[in-house]
């Protein structure tokens, strides 16, 4: 390597490392304008000054007046006229804005992303010890940002897509829930409750029963599904999902963005393998990765590396796990998981999502 190209890598990192502190900064502004209601304020006033923002939201101006402008500079805000006195300045949302931040029913929804960055910041020093002991961050410890974040995230495929396509892609099991007797569903991971609430919803046969180690997660689930209607249908307890037992057989087991947290993920599928009635599936919904690792890796690779080394393998370290994925769950691992949990039967489902990848277990 020349001198010359040498410097221009240097330069080319440091112009990377520069940037990418932009964007994070930029999030974390994301985050202060949700939790402070400053993005709900522009959505009900329209086109406003610091003073109405301010008054609306409840703020100190002199923070309404840095915060819009930053908004401003940084692309979310449009502002009006920006060479007026800055008291005069009118800040607004522009159009679609407010339906990606403020819209929790929208399949463009990604708000919800800058709680979820900012929850990790919390736990940094609890990282850095981990790191350096082989220990973990128990899930607990990143607050209830990490895991409202993460459901509202996945809320709106959950609403649009559950039983809009994935499930019909799988004719005989769509065909099942819909079907009598009654479906029995076991939603392992259910977190709040978005995807069991979603199943009940589509299908008002079916009755399931939503699983997570998260008592926090399991008392806003409860809540959810009484809110939608649905609780005499739809039944949350919290459990181990490698210890999971059940009274009767199941017909359907789902694990949505979940089988890559858990510290034993042969043993939760061989549990619920045994749950299984003749003819009952497991549906696995895990991140869009490649099969194999590559370097550098693709927009994807890199973001599902960046949760997992912040978040989900320490989280699962810090269940003395038996084997920890991180978020990066491939294909293949999969597959050994499920034929060593004794499944004869692996497939990966032709449904189209940018983010998961599914699979189907039977046998």
């Amino acid at each position: 390597m020349t001198a010359h190209t040498d410097l221009d890598a240097r330069e080319a990192l440091a112009e990377r490392l520069v940037d990418a502190t932009t964007h994070a900064l930029e999030t974390l502004s994301v985050y202060l304008g949700l939790k402070l209601g400053l993005y709900q304020a522009l959505a009900k006033l329209g086109a406003a000054t610091e003073t109405e923002v301010a008054a609306h939201a409840g703020v100190a101006a002199r923070y309404a007046r840095e915060w819009l402008e930053q908004q401003a500079t940084a692309g979310y805000l449009a502002c009006d006229h920006p060479t007026d006195p800055p008291e005069r300045r009118r800040y607004r949302l522009p159009p679609g804005h407010a339906e990606v931040l403020l819209d929790a029913d929208s399949p463009h929804h990604a708000g919800p992303l800058a709680g979820i960055l900012a929850s990790v910041t919390g736990v940094l020093p609890q990282l850095l010890a981990a790191y350096r002991s082989g220990g973990g961050v128990p899930y607990a410890a990143y607050g209830p940002a990490l895991r409202r974040g993460i459901a509202a995230l996945n809320r709106p495929m959950f609403l649009h897509q559950l039983a809009g396509s994935w499930l019909q892609a799988v004719p005989d099991l769509d065909t099942r829930l819909r079907s009598a007797p009654p479906a029995r569903v076991l939603d392992l991971g259910c977190g709040l409750g978005a995807s069991s609430v979603a199943l009940a919803r589509a299908y008002p046969r079916a009755q399931v029963l939503g699983v997570d180690l998260d008592q926090a997660s399991i008392a806003e689930a409860r809540a959810q599904a009484a809110q939608a209607g649905v609780a005499d249908r739809v039944t949350f307890v919290v459990g181990d999902a490698a210890k999971v037992t059940g009274e009767a057989p199941v017909d359907l087991v789902t694990v949505f963005e979940a089988l890559h947290d858990l510290g034993d993920p042969v043993g939760t599928l061989r549990a619920v393998r045994g749950l299984l009635a003749d003819g009952g599936n497991v549906l696995v919904a895990d991140e869009r990765v490649a099969d194999a690792f590559t370097a550098p890796g693709d927009p994807t690779e890199r973001f599902m590396y960046g949760w997992s080394v912040l978040h989900c393998l320490p989280a699962t370290l810090a269940e003395h796990p038996v084997e920890a994925s991180g978020t990066v769950l491939r294909a293949p691992t999969l597959a050994r998981w499920a034929a060593a949990a004794g499944f004869t039967g692996f497939e990966v489902l032709p449904i189209d999502n940018p983010f998961w990848r599914f699979y189907r277990l039977h046998g």
